[in-house]
């Protein structure tokens, strides 16, 4: 005949480990709600950051421009540039700068880097990048018929 002792110690035993696994998985199903939410939180996080990102390259590598004439950036300036724009063109530093509304002297300064465009200039440069021959000799054309003919000085 078994032993009471060992016969309650086994029945003990299964109602405390029948006790514990009630309690037990409640716990293992809220912890796997929580980690269902934490990973659909963790991707909206990540989703979130990406629409930062890109929004932040849009403002701050989209040109002033678009937010107002007050805040515009300066047309970046390349000696370089304008002097292989010239000779692309075929003008001389003298038509160039009538296209531009400056003088001969202003643009031979800028080839040499001894100075630089201001504002205003620097954007009328920017809008001629993109002429080629033919448009420039037409707006040198226009340019000279505007002003009339020469007169010699006496």
């Amino acid at each position: 005949m078994p032993n009471i002792a060992a016969v309650l110690r086994e029945e003990i035993s299964r109602l405390s480990r029948k006790e514990i696994r009630s309690q037990v998985d409640a716990t293992k199903k809220a912890t796997a709600q929580h980690r269902r939410h934490i990973a659909a939180l963790k991707r909206q996080v990540a989703q979130l950051e990406r629409k930062v990102a890109l929004l932040s390259r849009k403002v701050f590598d989209t040109p002033q421009a678009a937010s107002g004439a007050s805040t515009a950036t300066r047309p970046r300036f390349v000696a370089k540039g304008l002097r292989s724009q010239r000779k692309r063109l075929g003008l001389s530093a003298a038509d160039y700068g009538k296209l531009l509304g400056v003088s001969a002297q202003s643009i031979y300064n800028w080839e040499r880097e001894l100075a630089s465009p201001r504002t205003e200039p620097a954007s009328r440069l920017a809008a001629l990048r993109g002429i080629g021959k033919r448009q420039a000799a037409e707006r040198l054309k226009q340019l000279r018929s505007a002003k009339g003919p020469s007169r010699p000085k006496s």
